[in-house]
C-alpha cells in the first residue's frame, strides 16, 4: 500500500466532482477552463491517489500551463510524486485547497477518469497566516493597491522590489504614498482577507483591490462595465467597510455598483447557486468578501473597482474559459485605464468621499 494510504489522516476531505450540466457555464466552457488550470500530471497519466493540501513550494513539480505574458498571478499549484501518489500543493488557504481540489476532481469525472481518488486536506489557521509572513513592507499609512493589472496601474517608469511570492513599487499620487502589490501565486478567498490583515499591521491605511467580478444581472455584457460596492454576503452574513471610494466610484460612467456575494469556488456557481442569489445580489467573486472582512476588523479603509469578466446569467462569448483572445485583452486594456483614471479622481477630490458603514450601495 501507498504511504500516503497507510494511515488514516485527520481533517482529509474527499472532494466530489460537480454535476457539469448543473452549472452556470456550459459542459464546453466549463472542460476548458478547468483544462487550463489542472497540472500536466494529472491530465496526462492517471494516479491512484491525489490529494490537495497547502503549501507554498516553488522546489516541487510546477505545471507546464502556468500563465506567461503577465507579470503576477501567473503561478499555479505544484506537485509531488510519491509513487503512484500525487500530492499537489497549492498557497495556503481554505477556499484555494477546496476549489482547486474541485477542479481536478470534475476535470477527471468529465475526462472519464475516476475521481474519488481525489481528497483535499483544507490547511489550518496557524499555517495559512505564517505563509504570509514573507510579505514584508515598510508602509506608513499608505494606500496599497493589490491584484490584477497593476503593471499598467502602475507608473510606466518605477521599478519592481522583488520579495517572495511577491513584488512591489511605491509611486506618490496626488500627493499621497501610493503602493502597488502583486502576487505571483494566487490570493483566492479567504487567503486574501489575510493580506489586507499583513497589510494592516504593516502600516497600511487603504487596501484597493483591483480585480474581476463575475455578474449575476442577465444583460451585463462582459469586459465592457466595471464593478464596485462597500458589502458582501460573506458565509451568510452581510459585510460592510468603510469604502475607500465612497460615491466617487459608482457615480462614474460605466460602472455599476450593487451587493456582492462571496463564493469560495467557481465550481460551486450552478444554476441552483445562482437562483438563490441573482434577485438580491449583483456580483460574485471569492476575494472582496474577505478583504472587506479583514478591512473593517483592522479598522482601515477598503475598496474595490473590478471588471466584470462574465456573466452568469447570461451567455456571452467572453468567460472565464477564454480570457487570453486578444478583443477580451483589447476591451480589458480599456477597462483598466478607466480604472487608473478613477483612483487618480478619487485621490484628487476634496474632500475625500466616505460611505456610512454599512450602508449598501
Amino acid at each position: 500500500m501507498s504511504p500516503l494510504l497507510a494511515a488514516p489522516v485527520p481533517g482529509l476531505l474527499h472532494a466530489a466532482p460537480i454535476d457539469a450540466d448543473r452549472h452556470t457555464m456550459s459542459r464546453e466552457r466549463l472542460l476548458r477552463y478547468l483544462e487550463i488550470k489542472v497540472h500536466h500530471l494529472i491530465q496526462d497519466q492517471g494516479w491512484n491517489s491525489i490529494r490537495v493540501i497547502g503549501g507554498y513550494d516553488r522546489a516541487a513539480i510546477a505545471s507546464r500551463y502556468e500563465k506567461t505574458g503577465k507579470l503576477f498571478n501567473i503561478q499555479r499549484p505544484t506537485a509531488t510524486v510519491h509513487g503512484r501518489d500525487l500530492v499537489v500543493k497549492a498557497f495556503p488557504g481554505a477556499d484555494y485547497v477546496q476549489h482547486y481540489a474541485l477542479i481536478i476532481a470534475t476535470y477527471l469525472a468529465m475526462t472519464g477518469r475516476p475521481a474519488d481518488t481525489v481528497t483535499y486536506q483544507p490547511p489550518g489557521q496557524d499555517e495559512c497566516r505564517t505563509a504570509l509572513d514573507a510579505l514584508n513592507l515598510n508602509l506608513d499609512g499608505d494606500l496599497v493597491i493589490v491584484g490584477w493589472g497593476l503593471q499598467y496601474l502602475a507608473p510606466g517608469d518605477g521599478v519592481w522590489t522583488r520579495g517572495p511570492g511577491y513584488a512591489w513599487q511605491h509611486a506618490e499620487v496626488a500627493g499621497r504614498r501610493v503602493v502597488y502589490l502583486g502576487f505571483l501565486h494566487s490570493i483566492w478567498g479567504d487567503a486574501a482577507g489575510r493580506v489586507v490583515t499583513r497589510l494592516a499591521e504593516l502600516g497600511a491605511s487603504d487596501v484597493v483591490y483591483v480585480g474581476k467580478v463575475g455578474s449575476l444581472t442577465p444583460g451585463v455584457e462582459p469586459n465592457t462595465w466595471l464593478a464596485t460596492g462597500n458589502t458582501s454576503l460573506v458565509r451568510g452574513a452581510l459585510v460592510s467597510w468603510n469604502d475607500f471610494f465612497g460615491d466617487y466610484a459608482a457615480a462614474q460612467v460605466g460602472v455599476r455598483s450593487g451587493l456582492h456575494v462571496s463564493s469560495a469556488s467557481v465550481l460551486l456557481e450552478n444554476r441552483d447557486w445562482l437562483a438563490q442569489h441573482t434577485a438580491s445580489y449583483a456580483f460574485v467573486d471569492p476575494e472582496i468578501g474577505p478583504m472587506g472582512a479583514a478591512a473593517q476588523q483592522a479598522g482601515i479603509g477598503f475598496g474595490y473597482l473590478h471588471v466584470i469578466s462574465n456573466n452568469l446569467a447570461t451567455h456571452y462569448p467572453a468567460d472565464l474559459s477564454n480570457e487570453r483572445q486578444r478583443e477580451v485583452l483589447r476591451q480589458r486594456a480599456v477597462l483598466v485605464d478607466r480604472i487608473r483614471t478613477i483612483i487618480l479622481g478619487r485621490l484628487t477630490a476634496s474632500p475625500a468621499p466616505t460611505h456610512t458603514l454599512g450602508e449598501a450601495q
